[in-house]
């Protein structure tokens, strides 16, 4: 165990390791098998205890890859579509894109900037935008600030948790990690539930038993 923290420690501790969060952010933004979430919230619990690697330096690495990643996929949705490879086609991909369709033409602001945190729904999200021509400047800038605050909310649960142990860089990351990933699907059940639910005016229409 002592050989593992030590080679996590060593690890955090070089220049490349940014490289490697700054590659997974960007992809996560169109390919939702990466895990950015895990990497940034590991790094920053390791952080938290043994300063590297530099937790604002960290975030800001992050929030650019979110940024780059969720752009990428804009423009991937207005030149591709949503039916070009295989993942895309899938009967829960599907359904998001569906949904992220319905949900843009209603509140594109909130879903942009929610869908953030939910791998699947960013994916979803980004590459209807895409599709659907919504205009790129406001994309942008509704991006810039999800990916932000996205970037200091996995930096801050590694943080948080990380410090708790200093002895055990490992454990710390695998408790941060499951801790971001169990908020994450708490946050895709509450939207899950929402839009499950029919309009306020439909439920005022319904009949009394």
């Amino acid at each position: 165990m002592q050989a593992i923290n030590d080679f996590i420690l060593a690890a955090a501790g070089q220049p490349w390791v940014l490289f490697v969060v700054l590659a997974c952010c960007i992809i996560d933004g169109f390919f939702p098998p990466i895990p950015s979430e895990s990497v940034v919230v590991g790094l920053s619990a390791v952080a938290a205890t043994a300063d590297v690697p530099n937790p604002w330096l960290l975030m800001l690495v992050a929030a650019l890859g979110a940024f780059s990643g969720d752009n990428i996929a804009y423009l991937i949705g207005r030149r591709v579509g949503t039916r070009r490879w295989a993942w895309m086609r899938g009967p829960r991909m599907q359904s998001a894109f569906r949904w992220a369709g319905r949900e843009l033409r209603k509140r594109p602001a909130s879903l942009i900037l929610v869908a953030r945190f939910v791998p699947i729904g960013r994916v979803a999200v980004n590459l209807t935008a895409g599709v659907t021509h919504y205009p790129h400047l406001r994309f942008v800038g509704l991006t810039l600030l999800s990916a932000t605050l996205w970037a200091g909310y996995s930096v801050g649960i590694g943080l948080f948790f990380g410090q708790w142990f200093e002895d055990n860089h490992l454990l710390g990351a695998v408790i941060a990690i499951v801790c971001a990933v169990a908020l994450g699907i708490v946050v895709d059940l509450v939207i899950n539930r929402v839009r499950r639910r029919p309009p306020m005016v439909e439920r005022m229409k319904e009949p009394e038993a």
